[in-house]
Order: structure tokens, then C-alpha cells, then sequence
């Protein structure tokens, strides 16, 4: 049986073979002849940056933190204010809660 499998395959792989049509032949090439002229481009180049120093590491984050250091201060004032004025409101529409309470600065 696994023979004739064999067999089977061999033989049909042989006529797949056969069936194929041949490579067309390469056309002639032509003589050869002197070569032109080499013809290079040339790439105009970005001017050279100079490079970062440590100094400007340094003041770049000196910079940015200072910039943090701002806007935290800023955030910080903005909702003290507000949680001052929220309690003095509250405290304007409680009134007194004990009668003998007496505001020291109205």
C-alpha cells in the first residue's frame, strides 16, 4: 500500500515536470561598450549645533523647577483664599451658637 503511494507520487511529479513549458532563452546582450561618465551628487550638510554642556543641564532644570515651584505657590495662595472666604461665609450665616459668644472683630 505505502509503496504504491510512493509509486503514485513519483509519477506524478515526474509528468508535472514534463508539462512545464521551458525557461524562454535570455536575449543576446549587446556589446559592450566604454562606460559613461560617473556623475556624483553632493548633499549640502545642516551647520554643526554646538554641543550641551553641564551648564545647561543644570540650568535647564534649575529652570523647569523653578517653574514648578511657581505654579505650586500660585495653586497654593488660590485655594487658600477660597478656604478663607468659604469660612468666613459659613460663619457670617451660622450666627452665634452660644449666646454669651461675642465676635472680636467684625
Amino acid at each position: 500500500m505505502l509503496s504504491s503511494l510512493f509509486v503514485f507520487r513519483f509519477v506524478f511529479a515526474m509528468f508535472m515536470f514534463a508539462a512545464q513549458a521551458p525557461a524562454p532563452a535570455p536575449a543576446p546582450s549587446p556589446a559592450p561598450s566604454a562606460p559613461g561618465p560617473i556623475i556624483v551628487e553632493t548633499v549640502r550638510q545642516p551647520p554643526v549645533t554646538r554641543e550641551i554642556t553641564m551648564g545647561d543641564v543644570v540650568l535647564g532644570a534649575v529652570g523647569v523647577v523653578g517653574v514648578v515651584m511657581i505654579a505650586a505657590a500660585a495653586a497654593g495662595l488660590l485655594v487658600g483664599v477660597v478656604v478663607v472666604l468659604m469660612k468666613r461665609s459659613r460663619d457670617r450665616a451660622a450666627g452665634p451658637t452660644d449666646p454669651g459668644h461675642a465676635k472680636l472683630r467684625s
